[in-house]
C-alpha cells in the first residue's frame, strides 16, 4: 500500500481518536505487570511477542524504574525486528508520557509524535505499575506504530498484503501508455519534418499540420491519463473509505478527456473551414456538446460530492 503522509495520519488519528485511546489504554491494562519487571530480556520479548499476535501494531516495549530511568532495553515486537535493542539506562524522566503517568494511576496516551528509531509517526502508552506496598514499583511503556494502528482499525491490512501486486500491474499499464505516446509523438516529429520538407519545395500544406496537432493532442491526453493513473494508483496513497479520494481521481481521469475532446472539436472545426466543405461542422458540433455536458456532469459530481462530505462531517 502507498504509504500515507504524515498529514494524512494525523488527520485519520483526529476522527478517530478516541476509539484508538480506549483500545491502547485497554491493552496495556490488560498487559501490564509487575511481573514484568522480573523477567530476563528474553522473556519480555517473548511476552511482547505474544501481544503482537494479536495487536501487530505493537513496535516496541520498555521498563522503567520509578525514577524514570529505562531498566530494559527496548524490546521490539516481531514485526519491528530491525529496531536496536538500545535504551537501557536512558533517563526518561522528562518524557511526556512519563510526566503525564506520575499525576494519575490510569494508561495515558501520548499525542503523535516523530520516532526517533524509525522516523514513523506513533504513540506511546504508559502506565504505572504498583508494589505489593502500592508503592510505585515502575513504569511500563508501549510505543505503537500509528499508521499500521490506523490500517489495522480500518480493515485494510487485508489491502495491504494485495498492494504489491496491484501496482505492479498498475505500472505496466502506465508503462504501456507512456509507450503509446511517445509513439505519437515520433509520428508527430515525422509530420513536422513533411511540413518544412514540402514548405522548403513549395507545396501544399495545408491539412498536414492538423495531422500533427492531432498526433499531439493524442500524445497529451494518453500522456496526462498516464500520469494521473501513476500518481493515483501507485505513487500516491489513496483512503478508499474517503468519498474525496474517489471524487480527485475521477475528476483527474474527466477533466483530461474533456480537455481531450474540446481540441478534437476545434481541430475539426478549423479543417472544415480550411476545406471549405463544411463537412465536419455537425460532428464538431456534436463533439462541443458532449464536452460541454461532460462538463456539467463532473461539475453537478463535485458539488453534491462536497456536498454529502460536508453532512457526514456534521453528522460526526
Amino acid at each position: 500500500m502507498s504509504k500515507m503522509s504524515p498529514i494524512v495520519v494525523i488527520e485519520r488519528y483526529e476522527e478517530h481518536r478516541l476509539a484508538i485511546q480506549r483500545l491502547l489504554q485497554s491493552i496495556l491494562t490488560c498487559f501490564a505487570d509487575g511481573n514484568l519487571f522480573e523477567q530476563s530480556q528474553a522473556e519480555l520479548s517473548e511476552s511482547l511477542n505474544s501481544l503482537c499476535s494479536y495487536y501487530p501494531f505493537v513496535s516496541l516495549l520498555y521498563l522503567l524504574g520509578a525514577d524514570g530511568v529505562q531498566i530494559s532495553t527496548n524490546i521490539p515486537g516481531r514485526f519491528y525486528n530491525d529496531r536496536p535493542n538500545i535504551g537501557d539506562g536512558a533517563d526518561r524522566s522528562k518524557r511526556p508520557y512519563f510526566i503525564a503517568a506520575q499525576q494519575t494511576d490510569q494508561v495515558v496516551v501520548t499525542e503523535p509524535y516523530l520516532s526517533s528509531v524509525k522516523n514513523e509517526l506513533c504513540l506511546s502508552v504508559c502506565c504505572q505499575v504498583f508494589d505489593n506496598e502500592a508503592q510505585v514499583k515502575g513504569y511500563i511503556v508501549l510505543d505503537v506504530d500509528l499508521p499500521t494502528t490506523l490500517n489495522f482499525l480500518s480493515g485494510e491490512t487485508m489491502r495491504a498484503n494485495f498492494e504489491p501486486g496491484l501496482k505492479g500491474v498498475y505500472s505496466l499499464i502506465v508503462f504501456g501508455l507512456f509507450t503509446v505516446a511517445a509513439i505519437l509523438l515520433y509520428s508527430a516529429a515525422n509530420e513536422c519534418i513533411q511540413v518544412i520538407y514540402k514548405a522548403a519545395t513549395q507545396q501544399d500544406t495545408k491539412l498536414i499540420p492538423f495531422s500533427m496537432v492531432i498526433y499531439l493532442t493524442l500524445a497529451l491526453a494518453i500522456f496526462d491519463l498516464a500520469k494521473t493513473t501513476l500518481e493515483e494508483e501507485v505513487l500516491l496513497y489513496k483512503d478508499i473509505l474517503k468519498h474525496s479520494s474517489t471524487r480527485r481521481t475521477i475528476t483527474r481521469f474527466i477533466a483530461a478527456i474533456i480537455i481531450a475532446l474540446s481540441i478534437e472539436a476545434l481541430l475539426m472545426i478549423f479543417k472544415s473551414a480550411l476545406q471549405n466543405s463544411g463537412q465536419f461542422i455537425i460532428e464538431a458540433v456534436w463533439v462541443v456538446i458532449a464536452a460541454a455536458f461532460l462538463l456539467l456532469c463532473l461539475g453537478v459530481y463535485v458539488y453534491l460530492g462536497a456536498r454529502a462530505e460536508v453532512l457526514l462531517r456534521k453528522q460526526k
